[in-house]
């Protein structure tokens, strides 16, 4: 014989109870539907999460990533002072040609 499906047994709760009015009934249908629910999700569970962890980096690795760090900062140094001395250089032009500006302009001898 097979076991009645969790439908089924709702079903069966809903029939048996005759003096409960129809709110109760479904309710208690409800119940019983989440209560298998929740059964099957229980069984079904643990054999879901089963991780497989990767090997860590060797020291050859960590090597080779700490000296791609260092060459990568003193680029970023190396260009940080470039543009700093070109800031510096279009702050000067500015300023005199600012002044030759203001001396052709007003020419006070």
């Amino acid at each position: 014989m097979t076991d009645p499906s969790p439908l089924d047994k709702a079903e069966a709760a809903v029939r048996n109870a005759e003096t409960d009015t129809v709110a109760v009934q479904l309710a208690l249908a409800a119940i019983e539907l989440a209560k298998t629910a929740t059964a099957q999700q229980q069984t079904a569970q643990p054999h879901a999460c089963q991780q497989q962890h990767k090997p860590g980096r060797s020291a050859g690795e960590w090597l080779a990533i700490g000296g791609a760090v260092c060459v990568g900062s003193i680029g970023l140094a190396f260009a940080s002072i470039a543009l700093a001395i070109a800031a510096c250089c279009a702050t000067g032009c500015f300023l005199i040609l600012r002044r030759l500006w203001t001396d052709l302009r007003n020419p006070k001898g």
